[in-house]
């Protein structure tokens, strides 16, 4: 398995997340190729891809690092392994290097939200150092 920064976005990874975003969501569509695009060029976010050991996708998660007026944050958003190919520490691997990376770009922490129903998911999280938090979320649908 290998993990990596995607610094492109071309058609391979268009397939993928064509495949992959249904896996996570029937509430949003795959994005479109503008849509990796403008992804790939954010300076705050960083697409990160697992490849299995015949280079195909097989997992991703974005990782977005930002400043605000007291600190460097960072969330991690989109987890995303493939079905087919769970089970064999791609999460990790894409968790530990989004934490990495975090660290390395000053993040003072990272957070994320995860559906309950996604039961092996919530244990990933906890199993990499993330503590579930109580909190109030809030969200306005624009």
């Amino acid at each position: 398995m290998q993990i990596d920064i995607v610094t492109q976005a071309d058609a391979e990874l268009y397939e993928a997340f064509q495949r992959l975003i249904p896996q996570l969501t029937q509430n949003n569509p795959p994005p479109s190729p503008d849509n990796l695009a403008d992804l790939v060029r954010n300076v705050s976010s960083t697409l990160m891809i697992a490849r299995d050991a015949s280079g195909k996708i097989v997992g991703a998660l974005t990782l977005s690092v930002y400043r605000v007026p007291t600190g460097v944050r960072s969330i991690i958003e989109d987890v995303i392994v493939d079905n087919a190919a769970r089970g064999q520490g791609i999460g990790e691997a894409l968790m530990n290097r989004a934490i990495e990376l975090a660290r390395e770009k000053g993040a003072q922490n990272i957070s994320l939200t995860s559906n309950p129903m996604r039961e092996a998911a919530n244990r990933l999280y906890l199993r990499v150092g993330f503590k579930k938090r109580e909190t109030n979320a809030y969200q306005i649908k624009l």
